[in-house]
């Protein structure tokens, strides 16, 4: 059931006086629901409850934790049809990407609930003393990784689930233990209620700290301001604009105490596809692209917004039956009428820019908030000396680059922002020859791709989903797979402590018969 209300910790409140709707872009009207942005007293009540539970959750055993996570899995799935309807209504998506996205939200959660509960994910170290070292005696050292604490989630618009209320940062925090306090993103407010009282039951049924999860409503920037700045807060998720993800980085750096902001932002993924590639493959890369491009609206982070090639007939072969594809495709609806708005207006600015040759756009009559495909060509020079070209345009819109030989071409990715994707079309055989070219967008981007389309992000132990900056903020870190929970986490040393007083994962007998790194060696043995 939606209240509109917000959850602080396992209560419901609504003492603020702003409320909103959320909006059927499918439909194009107002959704039902009413909700109540949180007060300042209901932010503070939030992080006073989080603070009070990090200082049990974070000795939580792996199992309990585990528990919870696998709970939240049961309960969001036990929300069935409402859930899915829900999901549909605030976003216009299908219903198969809903089931989908669910699963995919499930799927992260007993994967995090596995991985706590094995427990080898703290990279407990351990280099035992020695006093009979000279001319120094050897101190004894054992470290291991130990949560933050309280991590804000501010969920993203083009993920109502999987990058949500639910998703992989909230999934990795509480897995880390850190409470988790999620500022809900207002075109899916509903949703993120529906999910959020699945996690409060799921704290309940398995003994959690009340104040271990929070969701607070807000329409503006307020809510997530304040956050930010509150001391009690220690780390920040955040998906979205490369404007608001830089929005908080910034407002975190001016803390009195700065905090880390691990934020994934725009990217424009650029694919290259070599001479012999295109001459050999072009037909089918044209339609392979033109449904990537496509592909849930263009609304992806990792839709193929850059297309860069060498300039010969085989380029402009693909182009023309890339255009030619691209308007065949039904148009979708966007997630909501401000971002077909942006979208409309980003993709005039590029169009309008000098140089540029528009090679399709799907001219039919639409449905209000449905997104017109477009593809534009450009020469290499244009493109170099234009940063505008350079720009994301959200939704389904890319950029063919035609460069006039290898070094223009590698100037351009040289020139390019930090990117969470990079794709390589290519025959085997011409791997060799562009080396450079590769090396050139490997210094780029956070993944790169053979052969293949940048759209679909695999969640495994191998993804790196981040990159160079403005695709993350820090690029040592993903934010999908297990190794994201190692954004919430600290390493930390314990110098000669008595056995009984260490962590369990760093005694001598190891109870919890994790691997260690014991003196140099990988191992489960004991001490």
């Amino acid at each position: 059931m939606i209240t509109g209300k917000n959850y602080i910790g396992n209560r419901l409140s609504a003492t603020g006086d702003n409320t909103y709707t959320t909006f059927n872009p499918k439909l194009n009207i107002e959704n039902e629901h009413t909700f109540y942005e949180a007060s300042q007293d209901e932010i503070n009540e939030a992080l006073i409850l989080a603070s009070t539970a990090y200082e049990t959750y974070k000795k939580m055993p792996g199992v309990r934790k585990s528990a919870f996570l696998n709970t939240i899995a049961d309960e969001i799935l036990a929300l069935d049809n409402t859930l899915i309807q829900a999901y549909m209504a605030e976003s216009g998506l299908p219903e198969g990407r809903a089931i989908g996205e669910r699963g995919r939200t499930i799927g992260q959660l007993r994967m995090f609930a596995k991985l706590v509960e094995e427990g080898s994910w703290v990279d407990a170290t351990i280099d035992t003393g020695d006093h009979n070292r000279t001319p120094i005696p050897k101190p004894d050292l054992r470290k291991i990784l130990i949560p933050l604490g309280p991590v804000v989630v501010f969920g993203a618009s083009n993920f109502p689930l999987a990058y949500s209320t639910a998703g992989g940062d909230t999934a990795s925090a509480l897995a880390a233990g850190c409470p988790v306090i999620v500022k809900s993103h207002p075109m899916h407010a509903g949703t993120g209620e529906l999910v959020a009282s699945a996690i409060i039951k799921a704290a309940q049924k398995t003994g959690m700290p009340n104040g271990v999860f929070s969701n607070l409503n807000s329409k503006g920037i307020e809510v997530g301001t304040q956050l930010v700045k509150h001391p009690a807060v220690k780390a920040v998720g955040f998906t979205g604009s490369i404007r608001g993800g830089r929005a908080l980085f910034d407002l975190a750096s001016q803390r009195p105490e700065p905090i880390p902001v691990f934020a994934e932002m725009g990217s424009i993924n650029p694919v290259v596809i070599l001479p012999n590639a295109a001459h050999n493959q072009g037909e089918i890369l044209a339609k392979t692209y033109a449904k990537s491009i496509t592909l849930g609206t263009g609304q992806f982070c990792t839709n193929p917004g850059l297309i860069l090639g060498l300039k010969r007939n085989s380029l402009d072969n693909f182009i023309q039956v890339l255009a030619n594809e691209i308007a065949t495709i039904e148009p979708s609806c966007m997630l909501h009428p401000s971002i077909v708005t942006n979208y409309e207006k980003n993709k005039e600015n590029a169009l309008q820019q000098k140089g540029t040759t528009t090679v399709s756009e799907y001219t039919d009559t639409l449905a209000p908030n449905y997104a017109r495909q477009a593809v534009v060509k450009v020469d290499g020079k244009t493109f170099l000396e234009n940063p505008v070209l350079h720009q994301e345009v959200f939704g389904p819109f890319s950029i063919v680059v035609a460069c006039k030989d290898q070094q223009e071409l590698e100037t351009i990715i040289s020139n390019l922002e930090g990117q969470l994707t990079g794709t390589i079309i290519a025959e085997n055989k011409e791997i060799k020859k562009y080396t450079t070219v590769i090396e050139a967008l490997q210094n780029r981007v956070g993944r790169i791709i053979f052969n293949g389309v940048p759209t679909g992000v695999e969640v495994c132990p191998a993804m790196l989903h981040g990159g160079p900056y403005p695709a993350s903020t820090d690029s040592r870190f993903t934010a999908v797979g297990i190794h994201s929970i190692k954004r919430w986490v600290r390493p930390f040393s314990f110098q000669n402590w008595p056995n009984d007083a260490l962590p369990d994962e760093l005694k001598n007998e190891n109870p919890l018969n994790i691997s260690r790194l014991l003196n140099g060696e990988q191992t489960y043995n004991p001490i």
